[in-house]
């Protein structure tokens, strides 16, 4: 009786370790929408200003995950996070809202585990590389 207690205390405290250790590696849905929202925003402000439009603002909404793969980026534990979300663009004259678009972040946690970094492969003439930014 008493070594299958210890046996099924001994279960539960693996359990318990292992999903603590998971949920603290794994980026959360709000880092993936700031992620979202950073590349979102730079993709948008490039466009605004070869069209010359103004800077509008960006919004974005009910963040689907759907895939979640780890792999390693210049020797750190990354997540190829892919998914849909909805946004809202707010022009000064107009609003556009869409819904449903695919999403696909490299999230790169620091040797620290304290923050997240946007991981966006450069391509460049003599092949490509990684750019890594602050996700806030």
């Amino acid at each position: 009786m008493r070594r299958s207690i210890q046996i099924i205390l001994a279960v539960i405290l693996v359990s318990l370790i292992t999903a603590c250790s998971a949920n603290s590696l794994t980026p959360s849905t709000q880092i993936v929408r700031r992620a979202i929202a950073l590349q979102a925003t730079q993709t948008q402000q490039e466009l605004s200003q070869q069209l010359r439009l103004g800077s509008p603002q960006l919004k974005v909404d009910r963040v689907k995950v759907t895939s979640q793969e780890s792999l390693t980026i210049q020797n750190l534990p990354t997540y190829r996070v892919q998914g849909n979300y909805d946004y809202t663009l707010k022009f000064s004259k107009r609003t556009i809202t869409q819904k449903d678009n695919p999403f696909e972040v490299y999230l790169q946690q620091q040797s620290e585990g304290k923050t997240w970094r946007l991981a966006q492969q450069q391509h460049e003439e003599n092949g490509s590389s990684w750019a890594t930014q602050i996700v806030e």
